[in-house]
């Protein structure tokens, strides 16, 4: 089974994003567990918590049906000190929050060192900042994204994630989302059968299919290899409707959250039973 639904809104509280997922058919969906453009949030009261895992378990939702997103202001690997601590503090918080909620896994952007420190460097230092955020947090993963590698962003390459990976000290509490639009802009081509299958067959040599914890399911607006990061609804970008009818038809890929990230909102029901009705067709 692949769980597909949207990032939601939790405008007015976390616990309304169950329910908004509901409402456009979703199996999984993505949320922010607090603003993703402010580095400080009111606590995740009592009411909060009991309601978000009551209506889960009213929808039906499991934690590995749920893929939640960390701030966009976080960068694990800054290269500033300061600036570091206080995206080490916010990265706790947001992994506090999902072990809280019952969650067990926090999609992240790895980081970027702001041509101040080597690659290498920042590599390093990001996987440091999650071996300090799961010391101090139970039952979470780590979840690391590709990205496009839109100016000096790391993780746009398997090796750099497995990077990361192999500086992480528990290798259960790791795990990967792959971001289709950000891998294409990536390099990485999707679109051929001969290119999907060879994109996956470099992922389990390289990282290895066990740490897959996760897809984005987005077209992209711009071509293979550009590095720039712009998504499109499903069958509109140069993703095209057949890379995303073969994701849901491999067998490689069940039972993780597949969050779309499209642009439309209003397309997302639609999106959803398009995929669904990919699986047999």
């Amino acid at each position: 089974m692949k769980y597909v639904g949207p990032h939601v809104s939790a405008a007015g509280g976390v616990e309304n994003a169950p329910v908004n997922a509901h409402k456009v058919g979703a199996v999984g969906f993505g949320l922010f567990t607090k603003n993703q453009r402010q580095w400080k949030a009111k606590p995740l009261t009592e009411k909060n918590i009991s309601k978000f895992k009551e209506n889960c378990e009213f929808y039906g939702y499991k934690p590995h049906h749920i893929l939640p997103h960390d701030s966009y202001l976080i960068n694990l690997g800054h290269p500033d000190k300061a600036q570091l601590q206080k995206s080490r503090e916010a990265f706790f918080d947001e992994m506090k929050r999902c072990e809280q909620l019952g969650l067990d896994r926090l999609n992240f952007h790895p980081g970027n060192p702001l041509k101040k420190i080597s690659d290498e460097e920042c590599l390093k230092t990001i996987a440091e900042s999650v071996n300090l955020a799961l010391d101090r947090t139970h039952g979470v993963a780590a979840v690391i994204e590709n990205t496009a590698g839109q100016g000096t962003d790391l993780g746009y390459s398997f090796e750099q994630v497995k990077f990361i990976i192999d500086y992480v000290k528990d290798k259960n509490r790791v795990g990967v989302c792959i971001d289709t639009a950000h891998a294409f802009a990536a390099g990485y081509d999707f679109v051929s059968p001969e290119g999907y299958e060879k994109v996956w067959e470099d992922f389990d040599r390289i990282i290895g299919l066990h740490y897959l914890k996760g897809l984005h399911l987005n077209d992209s607006k711009k071509e293979l290899g550009s590095r720039v990061d712009r998504h499109n609804s499903l069958g509109k970008g140069y993703l095209g409707e057949a890379t995303f009818r073969r994701i849901m038809q491999d067998e490689r890929l069940e039972g993780i959250p597949m969050i779309l990230e499209t642009p439309d909102k209003e397309l997302w029901a639609e999106e959803v039973r398009m995929l669904y009705g990919y699986v047999h067709t």
